[in-house]
């Protein structure tokens, strides 16, 4: 393989994992709060056809990105609404929050279909995008890349280095606890669930205008279920966030490289290979107990009732 051809491949394994890192970091911090939010994949695909009907009606980089988190963080706060204050089942909410994302985008982007898209810019920094080899890999990206490191950075530094990370573990880790103490548990848990809403609003948006800058119905194709297997992958830290979202994209890269030099191996089981590693390393981190108890919040799912 030439430097060149190498160069490509990695671009394209970065395109390719940028969506699962934006939207596996914020179901992190959702989960570090102690909710389980299923609804990932109704997420995504409703800031996917938010990002592209933005870019479509206004050409504005600026308006995408908020109309991408606005798509993700209005169903978020639906589903906030429902478990939180209404005390519905987290798991069964989330379900059918993923079915109705589903069925929203498809109805909201019909007139979409088959127009095209808007593809987000690359931005260039001067004399760094010409280095050899790494520049066009470091600094030739569109702004999503960066951001989706920079709420790695974020994320870690918030949840492991201040007082409002030291919240949210608490209420994830014991909610009953943390209640006595005078934090306000339901409180906690809307502002991470509206920050994970919103991370997989973006997530959903660069898939419509940065890995294929169209409208296809059902574009997310699974990839809110592979972000939620990373989080249990990650063993809820994120920069294991990072390595798992990367492995899952080589993989997916993998399949379209072998498909395209044209080895013997059906297109289907390749399609499947991402899923398929999926749960094999799910299987993996669940068979260690002591990775699984050493950082899974203690609280991860249940509803929490002040009264009660």
């Amino acid at each position: 393989m030439t430097a060149l051809a190498l160069q490509a491949l990695i671009l394209t394994i970065i395109t390719a994992s940028t969506p699962l890192l934006l939207a596996a970091i914020g179901e992190l911090v959702v989960e570090r709060s102690g909710v389980l939010n299923l609804g990932v994949e109704g997420m995504m695909v409703m800031g996917a056809v938010a990002g592209f009907g933005a870019a479509l009606t206004t050409g504005s980089p600026l308006i995408e990105h908020r109309r991408r988190c606005r798509g993700g963080a209005l169903l978020s706060v639906l589903f906030a609404v429902l478990t939180l204050s209404l005390v519905a089942n987290q798991v069964a909410t989330g379900l059918a929050l993923t079915l109705l994302g589903l069925g929203l985008s498809g109805l909201a982007g019909e007139r979409f279909v088959g127009q095209p898209g808007v593809r987000l810019p690359k931005l260039d920094i001067p004399g760094l995008t010409d280095l050899p080899f790494v520049g066009p890999i470091l600094f030739g990206q569109d702004l999503l890349v960066y951001v989706s490191f920079a709420l790695v950075l974020a994320v870690g530094h918030v949840l492991f280095r201040t007082r409002l990370g030291l919240i949210i573990r608490a209420v994830g880790d014991n909610h009953g606890s943390a209640h006595a103490l005078g934090y306000r548990v339901i409180a906690v848990r809307y502002g991470c669930v509206m920050f994970g809403g919103a991370c997989a609003g973006l997530s959903g948006g660069y898939l419509s205008l940065a890995y294929t800058p169209q409208w296809v119905e059902n574009m997310t194709a699974g990839r809110g279920w592979i972000a939620l297997a990373l989080v249990v992958f990650s063993s809820w830290l994120p920069g294991r966030v990072v390595a798992g979202a990367y492995l899952f994209g080589a993989v997916t890269i993998l399949g379209f490289y072998v498909q395209g030099v044209g080895i013997g191996i059906p297109a289907q089981f390749l399609s499947a290979l991402p899923y398929l590693v999926t749960i094999g390393a799910l299987v993996v981190i669940s068979r260690n107990r002591l990775v699984m108890r050493a950082n899974t919040p203690a609280c991860l799912g249940q509803p929490f009732v002040p009264d009660r």
